[in-house]
């Protein structure tokens, strides 16, 4: 959280335009980071959802850029804004998260909401099936540290590795969808909520564990009252914190259903890797292996390893020549997993980025990199390029 005194997103307009790469970060009522500086605001349904949480701007920050555009223009360099730029599939993803943030802000009010919420979820299969390796980078490689939108990018990544883990199952394309749009909208009652507890230093209060325990049924009847009577949807959204055999919440079933199961390995799992304030993530390895054990290597655990990976794309890995390499492709038939080197064994970084096989002798994985501290942060956009949408 900051201290400095913050001025509202309406007032800094003349030094944003849509399309064109953010000169400062956005922060939302609360001070918690919303979009980093080079982000861009692509439309008017993103800055609306923008305006709804709050945003504003650091004063220091917007009356910095206002000192160097007046300088720039004194100098003869016009106005100094920075061009605009076609979008790319990464602009995507970004506006998903804004997508899903305008659906869940709204949902329950009227039953005609369903379908727009089916169209999302159409959208997002499709935007995984255009690159699933860049999905799933986006799923593991998690370092905006955005904790104001914890929820919706959390329900983002659920729903594309349960995605890919159901097509490891051989599922129908109906039920893959019912699976998709339930790992979207299983957590739509508490949104705020998970963002307030990524950030919190206290242990959840009464009252959040109270709110924890009842947010199935109450995300399911929001959705109710906006027109889905999808039963596998619906039954995977109210029963995603069931355990086999008892345990679980809100109902404590002894028997539960293999989508919600899938949808609850996939929500847990997706929860371990990703970083809250006060703690670091747990390395994809070890979350696969703690699910591995608790499902005794079952099918749905055994499916969602498949489909990640043993070292998925976003994941940093050591190379046996030294190198620390980060994740871009999994392995496949006739491919090992392809990584690209980001430092030498001495620490160094390897500014051109290099390629690496890992299927050569000098470029096999030895294992995974536990000390993440001083590896240079990566932009997905160097390692795939700049990508059509």
């Amino acid at each position: 959280m900051s201290g400095r005194e913050r001025v509202s997103l309406p007032q800094v307009s003349d030094l944003m335009a849509p399309g064109q790469p953010l000169p400062f970060k956005v922060l939302d009522g609360q001070g918690r980071l919303l979009l980093a500086a080079g982000q861009v605001i692509a439309n008017a349904r993103q800055l609306q959802a923008l305006l709804e949480r709050g945003a504003c701007v650091e004063y220091d920050d917007a009356q910095a850029v206002r000192a160097a555009r007046a300088a720039a223009a004194a100098g003869g360099a016009g106005s100094a804004a920075p061009s605009g730029r076609h979008g790319t599939l990464f602009d995507r993803w970004e506006q998903q998260v804004w997508g899903l943030d305008a659906l869940l802000r709204v949902i329950g009010r009227d039953a005609g909401q369903r379908a727009a919420v089916e169209a999302f979820g159409v959208e997002h299969i499709a935007l995984v099936d255009r690159e699933p390796d860049v999905a799933l980078f986006l799923c593991i490689r998690q370092d905006d540290r955005r904790f104001a939108l914890y929820g919706l990018t959390h329900a983002l990544h659920t729903a594309t590795v349960a995605l890919l883990s159901a097509r490891v199952l051989g599922w129908p394309p109906a039920r893959v969808q019912s699976l998709v749009l339930a790992a979207l909208t299983m957590n739509a009652s508490i949104v705020e909520l998970q963002a307030r507890m990524a950030e919190q230093a206290d242990p959840p209060t009464k009252k959040q564990i109270d709110e924890i325990r009842a947010h199935p049924q109450r995300s399911a009847a929001l959705l109710r009252a906006s027109g889905v009577e999808d039963a596998e949807w619906l039954g995977a959204v109210e029963d995603h914190h069931e355990r086999s055999g008892g345990g679980g919440h809100p109902r404590g079933l002894q028997e539960v259903g293999e989508t919600p199961r899938l949808l609850r390995a996939v929500d847990v799992f997706m929860a371990k890797i990703s970083p809250r304030a006060l703690r670091a993530p747990l390395l994809p390895q070890a979350a696969a292996r703690q699910l591995f054990q608790e499902d005794v290597g079952g099918p749905v655990a055994s499916a969602l390893i498949k489909a990640v990976g043993l070292y998925p794309p976003g994941d940093f890995v050591r190379l046996r020549n030294g190198d620390a390499a980060i994740v871009v492709r999994r392995a496949t038939a006739v491919a090992a997993v392809q990584a690209v080197g980001v430092q030498d064994a001495k620490g160094k970084p390897l500014g051109s980025a290099p390629k690496r096989d890992t299927g050569l002798p000098e470029f096999a994985i030895s294992g995974p990199l536990p000390e993440r501290a001083g590896l240079p942060r990566v932009l997905p956009e160097q390692l795939y390029g700049l990508l059509e949408p």
